[in-house]
């Protein structure tokens, strides 16, 4: 498939994690090989995934479990990049404090309520750095929800416009925009360090 990740951002990102582990947290069903988290994940090794068994049973607590095992393991601080379903497990851990998280990206958070979160996910500041990346017409949640969400989460807002749910059938690839935004705020992350 050859090189798609602008080299600059690659080396920015693989300077990064000599500071930070960059954590991929799939949504619901784990992302499929022309997701960008998979597309990253293959082009940059600097990026690690969570993994578990059970990508297909949508509760909440097993990416929580998962994330938390991955974290335990890693030896810098964790910027978790988390996509729908795994964007609201994302939160969860940040909030919970139970390991420490540096940072958190939210990429197209799930609507609560579709899986059967709404009294899981945390209504906090977050308590770190965090983005919210939503869409105008994400059929998983609605814009005005992500900017309620952000604002509950103490979270910078990134208005992606009309992206559908940011993923590999809204036409996103490898998504350079979006792995700009994750340097950026990796950046950011280390220099207040």
């Amino acid at each position: 498939m050859g090189l798609t990740v602008q080299q600059p951002v690659k080396a920015e990102l693989e300077a990064l994690a000599n500071r930070l582990d960059l954590v991929l947290v799939p949504g619901f069903k784990d992302s499929g090989p022309e997701h960008w988290q998979s597309l990253w994940q293959a082009e940059v090794p600097t990026f690690s995934r969570i993994v578990q068994r059970r990508w297909d049973d949508p509760d909440i607590e097993l990416w929580i479990a998962a994330i938390a095992r991955h974290v335990r393991d890693g030896r810098r601080p964790p910027v978790l990049i988390g996509h729908s379903l795994g964007a609201l497990a994302s939160a969860c851990v940040a909030a919970d404090r139970v390991v420490p998280v540096a940072g958190v990206v939210l990429v197209a958070p799930a609507e609560p309520t579709r899986f059967e979160a709404e009294d899981r996910v945390p209504c906090v500041n977050l308590g770190v750095p965090s983005l919210v990346m939503a869409s105008h017409n994400d059929p998983v949640m609605r814009f005005a929800r992500a900017e309620h969400w952000a604002g509950v989460w103490g979270s910078r807002l990134v208005d992606l416009g009309e992206a559908g749910h940011v993923n590999a059938e809204s036409g996103f690839g490898t998504w350079p925009y979006g792995l700009r935004l994750i340097a950026d705020f990796a950046a950011g992350l280390v220099a207040a360090a």
